[in-house]
């Protein structure tokens, strides 16, 4: 079983929101969507599943075409943020629902609803209807839905957004096992790049319409193939800066050089962009290969156990996630360093053209 796409693009009102894509998902895989808010990850959704038609493409589900067909005569099931559930039904009758549609005998529904509600943590709520309900266990109905569905794609757009800590890093565990035992084709949109590495399976980013790159989620993060894949599997966003290579020295500005060791050796003298995450930015050395760029501070957020810092070097913004909590001056000069192994180099068109050193080990 595997959902194909081949030049699939939606075009609205003359602009592009989903350019000429080709992408091929397998059963029993988990797939995520990860890119920030407009890239396109539900427009795409909506393609998968039939309920946009593309420009131009074709969809094959199973090795059939299934451009033109509709989305009632698919197995698909769908899952929105904003949770849809039928107010005039009881919590077990919303789930039951498309158990009835298929003609499935009552003591197979009977079952198979309990069994999603139980693992919803909706058996208590049953007989309720959803507006007696919050907004997470109305989520977790739709969920539950979805679930009994029994469909072949299942298509989940940041399902878990209006869900509180501890059930959403429930649900986030529990999730990917959920549909890896049904054999369904999994599809989970969402913009943050924590939740992507924690569903696993494979990523899809996206940026402006477009899948940037399409692997196994570690090696994707591990090795992104542009700036701008980089950019986004990134929270806050990866930070970058002008560098030079000559001869074997790579020069960071302002007097900071580090030598052009590994996989830098070998790249041709010229000028080029380094990349490196904010949690790899510390306020002190952690080993030899160290690199100490003096920022002025602007500000900073702490947020319990961590401490955002926005500063700027020689005219670029960073940010930097530091561990703890730290009391600094703002508009103060201040000391940072990176260690050189976590520094990625892209060419001046954006592609990666020397992945950092700690991912060539891992």
């Amino acid at each position: 079983m595997s959902l194909r796409l081949e030049g699939v693009s939606k075009i609205v009102e003359g602009q592009s929101h989903i350019y000429p894509t080709d992408l091929t998902l397998e059963r029993g895989t988990m797939n995520v969507l990860l890119g920030p808010t407009l890239s396109g990850k539900t427009t795409l959704m909506r393609l998968m599943a039939g309920l946009d038609a593309p420009a131009t493409g074709r969809i094959w589900w199973e090795g059939r075409d299934v451009t033109g067909m509709r989305v009632q005569d698919r197995k698909v099931a769908m899952v929105y943020q904003q949770f849809i559930n039928y107010p005039s039904m009881t919590v077990y009758d919303n789930i039951a629902s498309p158990l009835k549609l298929m003609g499935v005998s009552r003591a197979d529904m009977d079952r198979k609803v309990r069994e999603a509600a139980d693992l919803m943590q909706l058996t208590p709520m049953l007989d309720r209807k959803p507006l007696e309900l919050s907004g997470g266990q109305q989520q977790r109905c739709a969920l539950a839905r979805a679930l009994v569905k029994g469909a072949g794609l299942v298509l989940l757009d940041e399902p878990l957004a209006n869900l509180d800590y501890k059930l959403r890093e429930e649900l986030r565990a529990e999730i990917p096992r959920i549909f890896e035992e049904s054999g369904a084709i999994f599809v989970y949109a969402t913009t943050e790049p924590e939740e992507a590495l924690l569903l696993g399976g494979n990523v899809a980013t996206m940026w402006e319409g477009r899948i940037t790159q399409f692997g196994p989620t570690p090696k994707v993060y591990r090795t992104p193939k542009d700036a701008t894949t980089a950019r986004v599997f990134s929270d806050p966003p990866m930070n970058f800066t002008r560098i030079e290579k000559a001869g074997n020295k790579i020069s960071f500005g302002e007097g900071q050089t580090a030598p052009a060791s590994g996989a830098l050796a070998a790249l041709p003298d010229g000028v080029y962009t380094a990349g490196f995450r904010p949690d790899h930015l510390h306020l002190a050395s952690k080993g030899n290969d160290g690199l100490r760029f003096r920022c002025m501070l602007h500000v900073t957020e702490i947020t319990g156990s961590e401490t955002f810092v926005h500063l700027n070097h020689a005219g670029d913004k960073w940010v930097g996630l530091l561990h703890g909590v730290h009391h600094l001056a703002y508009g103060a000069p201040i000391d940072v360093w990176l260690d050189a192994a976590h520094v990625y180099v892209f060419g001046q068109n954006g592609d990666l053209v020397a992945p950092a050193s700690f991912a060539q080990a891992a």
